[in-house]
């Protein structure tokens, strides 16, 4: 099944360079691009594409502004919203995930990161930046010394060894693929593990989980090893 995806960035070179990228792999095209938030929006709306490739600082209605619209809360039928920025600050990062974006990348991040987090929301997975996820994850650390709260300690006990250890992985910004090579398991466990703490800690996606690894002292130096 081939993914369709929508480029949406006012620098047509850099709209070229996706499309170079992204039709150079298998399973993946391009169905239409956008140089600014109105036209994004128009043609998200003709085209569903699988996929939308979103910058942020566009002109007219800007990349956050347009992610929102397209798969922030209320929305009736979401699309899956990727963005793909020059700027890693932290209140852009907040935003696009809080408006509903599956993914966060800078624009360097390269093709084969590019490639995996199309790939990862067309399937419905999550996929931010792993410099930026650790960096923006590293805010809901708590306190090494601060009492843990008796309701995520609950939460805790009512996750497997394994699961823990899958949470782990994805906190500290580990791909699917990379978990499970480090766990020594299939990628399919991996995906098992993940749908089934998503479930336990009422998470809508993988940041909400490793969010809420270090929210409950699970990437405490003390704690962080893998069982």
């Amino acid at each position: 099944m081939t993914i369709r995806v929508l480029l949406a960035d006012d620098q047509a070179m850099v709209r070229t360079g996706f499309r170079y990228m992204l039709e150079a792999e298998e399973g993946i095209e391009v169905a239409g691009e956008a140089g600014d938030g109105l036209s994004a929006l128009r043609l998200a709306e003709e085209l569903r594409p699988d996929v939308v490739l979103m910058d942020i600082r566009m002109p007219g209605v800007d990349g956050l502004e347009a992610t929102r619209r397209l798969a922030g809360p209320g929305v009736a039928d979401p699309l899956k919203v990727v963005v793909v920025t020059t700027f890693d600050l932290d209140e852009y990062v907040h935003a696009a995930l809080q408006g509903g974006a599956v993914g966060f990348l800078l624009k360097d991040a390269g093709p084969a990161l590019l490639t995996e987090a199309v790939r990862a929301a067309a399937r419905g997975d999550a996929l931010v930046a792993p410099n930026v996820t650790v960096r923006l994850l590293k805010h809901f650390a708590r306190p090494a010394r601060r009492r843990r709260d008796p309701a995520e300690e609950a939460r805790r006990q009512g996750l497997t060894e394994r699961e823990l250890d899958t949470v782990r992985a994805v906190a500290e910004g580990l791909t699917n693929t990379e978990a499970a090579e480090r766990l020594f398991v299939s990628l399919s466990t991996v995906k098992t593990h993940l749908a089934s703490v998503q479930a336990k800690l009422h998470a809508r996606n993988r940041v909400e989980i490793a969010a809420w690894a270090y929210r409950s002292g699970l990437m405490d130096t003390e704690d962080s090893a893998p069982g």
